[in-house]
């Protein structure tokens, strides 16, 4: 077998109802000059199965592992890809057709290490949701993007294509990480190279099923304070430090948000630091208002 120009890494971890869909999308691209890896990171619930019966494609490596996590599960797929490229896609997503078609024509810029789209979001049952993300720090941004990408992960993971030399310059996903990886490692390499999209959905995103890990908003906001902190300790003139405290502030906001009907009273904790950084903002003061309204609300009902 030729080294293909890409390799698809593909994750799975409890999945059995949505891997196979995922792989027939890949075998479906009309971009076909690839390789598939898919690494089981121990299913129990018969994944190995569905992915047994797609191994009669030579392209196809498959690999099952004790369960390690995402990010080792990860870093197996890189280490076992040969291509000049690596694209990623969760088990439970989906692929448009033309997604590799599309996006590997703007690695014709050496600077550019990564490549993403926009995003369609399906429901569990695979039908498309009119999601609109409103947030203008998650609209795709290109070029040199380090100050962006710091406000928030704009980048729809399974819809990534990443130049390899990418890992050898600034390592793979870190393994101590449980949640926030794609968001790490995107923030590396933004230090060394240009990011580039196509502005359609190539990626069918799966959003609101059991097992997905993006729901555990508690750990989320532990490792992306961690990433924060990292990255800057790390990379200290990567982000301008007027992007640093709107980042704090933006944080802040946005948990006080979240909190501000679950837990009232920590919601209005964090609008008040929001308020100490950022007196003048009107958002600083939603949570409280947010979380006052609910509180009055449940009082008297």
């Amino acid at each position: 077998m030729t080294q293909p120009i890409v390799s698809v890494v593909i994750t799975c971890y409890n999945y059995a109802r949505y891997v196979g869909g995922a792989i027939e999308s890949v075998l479906n691209q009309s971009f076909q000059d690839i390789e598939i890896i898919i690494v089981d990171d121990g299913s129990t619930d018969g994944s190995d199965t569905v992915i047994s019966s797609f191994l009669f494609d030579h392209r196809i490596k498959y690999f099952h592992q004790e369960n390690r996590g995402q990010a080792k599960a990860k870093n197996k797929g890189i280490k076992e890809s040969t291509g000049e490229f690596v694209a990623f896609l969760d088990a439970d997503d989906q692929w448009e057709k033309t997604k590799l078609e599309k996006q590997i024509l703007l690695f014709q810029n050496q600077d550019t290490g990564v490549v993403y789209s926009r995003a369609q979001y399906i429901d569990a049952a695979g039908h498309p949701m009119e999601l609109i993300l409103s947030d203008k720090y998650l609209q795709p941004r290109s070029g040199k993007v380090t100050n962006w990408l710091y406000m928030n992960n704009f980048v729809p993971f399974s819809s990534a294509i990443v130049r390899k030399t990418c890992f050898d310059m600034l390592g793979m996903f870190d393994e101590s990480l449980s949640m926030g990886i794609d968001w790490d490692l995107w923030l590396r390499i933004s230090t060394r190279y240009s990011f580039a999209y196509v502005n359609e959905p190539l990626l069918l995103y799966r959003v609101g099923h059991p097992g997905q890990m993006s729901k555990n908003e508690t750990t989320r906001h532990e490792c992306s304070d961690r990433i924060m902190m990292s990255f800057v300790d790390n990379y200290p003139d990567a982000v301008d430090p007027k992007v640093q405290k709107k980042a704090k502030v933006y944080t802040l906001w946005n948990r006080a948000d979240y909190y501000s009907v679950r837990k009232p009273w920590q919601g209005m904790l964090l609008s008040l630091k929001a308020i100490l950084l950022s007196p003048f903002h009107p958002e600083s003061y939603r949570g409280v208002l947010q979380a006052l309204r609910y509180l009055f609300f449940h009082r008297t009902s």
